[in-house]
C-alpha cells in the first residue's frame, strides 16, 4: 500500500502528537483514560461508519495515531478488545439493534470488553468449545469455564464463545454470546498470577450466567464462523505500534550492551544486528498486508515473526547484563518486595510469546494447510 505523507496525513499526526502531550499521563488510572480518549473521539478511528460516537480516519492516519500513542506516556489500553476486535465483527454480523447498542458505549471508553475464548481443554484447539449455553425463554444460560481471559478482572462484558447445540462437535452447534459481567452468584473471576507477577490474565466460572436471546451475534448456531471472523480482526494497525515499543526495547537492550562492553562479543554484537534488521522486516510485512495483500496466512506470518523476534530479545537482555540480568538491583532487607526490573520482567513475560495468541505450532499448521495446501494432519498425531 502507498503510505506516502499527504499534508491532511501530516495536520492529523500533528493533532494527535499534541493531543497526547497534553494529556496523556502513565498515572492515569485506565478507565478514566479510556473515557477521556472516548470524549475526544480518539476510539473507533478504524471503523467503516461513523455515527456511533467515533470519526473516522483513513489507514495512514490510523498508523500515524498508532505509532504516536506508543511514543507517548500514555498508559496501556483496556479497551482494545472492545474497540478492535468486537467493534469490526459487530459491524459485519451484528444486527443494526446490536451495533447501536454497545458501539456507542465503546466509542465513548464506557464499556471494557474482555473475550471468552479459550478453555482448560480447547485452548489452541478452539474448537473444542464445552461451555454450554441453553435456551431459556428469553435469555440463555451459560455453564463453564474460561481461560487465559485478557482483562476480565476489569470488564463490563464478556463475548463467549459457547456451545448451543448439546448434540453438536467441533466447529457446529457453537453461537456467539455477549454476556454481562454483573452477574453476582452467576459469574466468578479468578485472577492467575503471572512469572512476573502481575495478574493481566484470569479464570471466569459461568454457573448459569445469563444472556439475552437477542445478544447472540450472526444467529444461532453461527459462532464459529464470527469468532474466526474476529480473529482475523485482531492483528491490525496495532501491530505498527507494537513495533514501536519492540524498537524502544532494542534501543535500552542495545545501550546497556554498549554500557557493560557486551557488545565488543562478534556473537552479541550480530544479534544485536540480527534484531534490527528482522524488525524492519516485521515492519514492512505489516504495511504490505494492511494494504490488503490477500494472504490467508499473513496474520499468522505477523505472528511468528513477532513472538520468536521478542522472546529472543528477552534472552538478549539479560544477556548483556551478565549476573546484574539475573538478580537486579534488589532490596534484601526483611520483608522488602522482589521488584522486576524492565530488562526481567520482558525476559519473564515474554516466555509466553510463543503460546499465547496461537502457538508458534498452530501458526505453522495454519500456514501448511490453508496457504500451502499440505495434507491435514491425522486426527491423534503428536
Amino acid at each position: 500500500m502507498d503510505f506516502g505523507k499527504t499534508a491532511d496525513d501530516e495536520e492529523f499526526r500533528a493533532e494527535a502528537r499534541a493531543w497526547l502531550a497534553a494529556h496523556a499521563a502513565p498515572s492515569t488510572p485506565r478507565r478514566t483514560w479510556e473515557r477521556t480518549l472516548g470524549r475526544a473521539g480518539w476510539i473507533g478511528l478504524g471503523w467503516p461508519e461513523p455515527g456511533y460516537g467515533n470519526r473516522t480516519a483513513s489507514l495512514p492516519q490510523q498508523v500515524a495515531w498508532a505509532e504516536e500513542y506508543a511514543r507517548s506516556p500514555a498508559p496501556p489500553r483496556s479497551g482494545h478488545i472492545g474497540e478492535n476486535l468486537l467493534a469490526p465483527t459487530l459491524l459485519a454480523h451484528g444486527s443494526e439493534e446490536q451495533k447501536n447498542r454497545f458501539l456507542p458505549p465503546i466509542a465513548a471508553g464506557e464499556e471494557l470488553w474482555c473475550q471468552g475464548y479459550s478453555e482448560p481443554g480447547a485452548g489452541s484447539d478452539l474448537a473444542g468449545v464445552r461451555t454450554a449455553a441453553v435456551r431459556d425463554g428469553a435469555h440463555y444460560r451459560i455453564t463453564g469455564q474460561k481461560i487465559w481471559t485478557s482483562l476480565a478482572h476489569e470488564a463490563d462484558w464478556c463475548f463467549v464463545l459457547a456451545r448451543t447445540d448439546p448434540a453438536s462437535r467441533r466447529h457446529h452447534g457453537l453461537s456467539f454470546l455477549l454476556v454481562p459481567m454483573d452477574q453476582p452468584g452467576r459469574i466468578e473471576v479468578r485472577p492467575i498470577r503471572q512469572m512476573t507477577g502481575t495478574s493481566d490474565f484470569n479464570e471466569v466460572f459461568f454457573d448459569g450466567a445469563r444472556a439475552r436471546v437477542e445478544h447472540v451475534v450472526g444467529g444461532e448456531g453461527q459462532g464459529w464462523r464470527v469468532a474466526m471472523s474476529l480473529l482475523g480482526f485482531e492483528r491490525g494497525v496495532s501491530t505498527l505500534a507494537q513495533q514501536i515499543g519492540f524498537a524502544e526495547e532494542l534501543g535500552r537492550v542495545t545501550g546497556t550492551a554498549v554500557r557493560t562492553g557486551a557488545v565488543t562479543d562478534p556473537v552479541v554484537r550480530d544479534r544485536l544486528v540480527r534484531q534490527w534488521a528482522e524488525l524492519r522486516t516485521m515492519r514492512w510485512h505489516a504495511l504490505r498486508t494492511l494494504g490488503g495483500s490477500g494472504d490467508p496466512g499473513a496474520p499468522s506470518v505477523a505472528k511468528l515473526l513477532w513472538a520468536g523476534w521478542h522472546q529472543r530479545l528477552g534472552e538478549l537482555a539479560v544477556r548483556v547484563r551478565g549476573a546484574e540480568g539475573a538478580v537486579g538491583p534488589v532490596d534484601w532487607s526483611p520483608g522488602a518486595p522482589y521488584e522486576l526490573d524492565a530488562d526481567q520482567h520482558l525476559f519473564l513475560f515474554s516466555r509466553a510469546d510463543t503460546i499465547y495468541g496461537g502457538s508458534d505450532q498452530v501458526q505453522r499448521t495454519i500456514i501448511a494447510e490453508r496457504v500451502l495446501g499440505l495434507p491435514r494432519e491425522p486426527k491423534g498425531a503428536v
